[in-house]
């Protein structure tokens, strides 16, 4: 892929995933957190002055960095993401109609996000 297309499409993606992050904090169905850091990403990649402003926001800009830099989820965070994808991924597996496989890999990706993000330090260490 070409270079100008490949940031232009990074550019688009980071500000989809700012988007998505942004209307988390307003919408319990949509974690603010990984969209944060999803955007982060891909303005490290498309542009360093949007990926640095993003690192300069107020209440966005430390959580972004402790991910980068140290790999640190806090544990606010932490819970945040774990009541969020139970009750959605519950509503799954209890209200809708679907087969068992598919119940399955849904409890199985589930069980493997929630263990990626507490497997993740809670605070930078010395």
């Amino acid at each position: 892929m070409v270079d100008g297309a490949r940031r232009v499409i990074f550019l688009i993606l980071g500000w989809l995933s700012l988007l998505l992050g942004v209307l988390g904090i307003f919408l319990p169905i949509l974690p603010t957190t990984p969209f944060a850091i999803l955007a982060a990403y891909f303005f490290s990649k498309s542009s360093k002055k949007l990926h640095n402003w993003l690192l300069n926001q107020k209440h966005l800009g430390p959580m972004i960095s402790n991910w980068e830099s140290h790999g640190v989820i806090r544990p606010r965070a932490k819970i945040l993401a774990t009541v969020t994808m139970t009750l959605l991924f519950s509503y799954t597996l209890i209200f809708v109609p679907i087969a068992v496989w598919i119940k399955i890999v849904v409890s199985f990706i589930g069980i493997s996000v929630m263990a990626f993000i507490w497997t993740r330090p809670s605070e930078v260490s010395n």
